[in-house]
């Protein structure tokens, strides 16, 4: 799998969301920035680390013109109740067959206490206002995601 090049548009899609709502990656072009993080599972330690995190950033990520999406193979009710349990307040979106992380370049091999399969590599995608890709980050630490893409947005957008 490879990313899609960045200067390039980001790859399209419209997925459910929690609460089964579309989202589009259009519905923001032309208005704001977009992050769109690639994580593995709802409501696992590292994953609940990195969305509390992103949700007490919200604020300034606004100020910043700047939206969240996090993209994950769970379904959008299970996507409810981690919003639910972790009081979420940004967009978790759900690709159960995983087509837009391929299209991303991010569905893969993993390897986990032995084990090898396939799923999601942990990367966040930063989308311009014009649509276009303007930074990929495939080296995720979950604890300070949120810092490190308001850092990176501050300086390049």
């Amino acid at each position: 799998m490879t990313f899609p090049k960045i200067g390039n548009l980001a790859p399209a899609f419209t997925l459910q969301n929690q609460s089964g709502e579309a989202i589009s990656l259009k519905d923001f072009k032309g208005k704001k920035n977009v992050v769109i993080y690639f994580y593995p599972k709802a409501a696992t330690p590292g994953c609940t680390t990195q969305a509390c995190g992103i949700r007490d950033s919200k604020a300034e990520l606004a100020k910043l013109d700047t939206v969240i999406l996090g993209i994950s193979p769970d379904n959008p009710k299970k996507l409810q109740k981690f919003i639910d349990k972790y009081d979420l307040n940004f967009d978790l979106l759900a690709d159960e067959d995983h087509a837009v992380a391929e299209k991303y370049g991010v569905w893969g091999l993993k390897k986990f206490m032995g084990r090898e399969f396939m799923g999601i590599l942990r990367t966040s995608f930063f989308v311009d206002k014009n649509g276009r890709l303007r930074y990929i980050m495939d080296k995720v630490n979950t604890k300070t995601h949120d810092q490190e893409v308001i850092a990176y947005i501050k300086e390049h957008f």
